[in-house]
């Protein structure tokens, strides 16, 4: 199921909870952004531009209650910043990270690189591993070709 298809507002209710305007506009903001890997403060930012009434506080909120039912997830880079990804139901694990000691730019890499080694550690040790998170720092193509220029 395509992350555009998946009907959050049910995927509250069926939890005991309602799809307020602020939740929509926050999991709109993540949504549309879904490549910048935003973190709390950068989300509050964009939201409050539609909605200046909204508090900080509210989005963290939000974005507790989004991961605790599985819509988001957060990822933790170098930065120390905690920033959150929709989730994509097409995944079977987070999908891996590039990230850029230069300019900061997070590149996703969709397939999951370690089938075969999951598949070895459920053989051998009778480890099921049922998600993973990796990250590789390095440069990306862009500074790499400023810095050869």
């Amino acid at each position: 199921m395509n992350i555009d298809t998946i009907d959050f507002e049910k995927m509250l209710h069926t939890c005991g909870y309602k799809m307020t305007v602020q939740r929509q506009a926050i999991l709109d903001i993540i949504r549309e952004e879904k490549k910048r890997h935003l973190c709390t403060e950068e989300i509050y930012d964009e939201v409050k531009k539609a909605y200046p009434g909204i508090g900080l506080a509210t989005v963290y909120r939000t974005l507790q209650l989004f991961e605790k039912l599985g819509i988001v997830h957060h990822i933790l880079l170098d930065d120390g910043c905690m920033r959150f990804q929709i989730m994509d139901s097409k995944e079977k694990h987070q999908h891996h990270h590039l990230v850029c000691d230069i300019c900061g730019e997070v590149i996703d890499v969709e397939e999951d690189m370690l089938g075969t080694l999951e598949e070895k550690l459920l053989t051998e040790k009778g480890f099921t591993v049922k998600d993973h998170k990796v990250q590789f720092f390095g440069i990306c193509k862009k500074c790499a070709n400023e810095q050869n220029q």
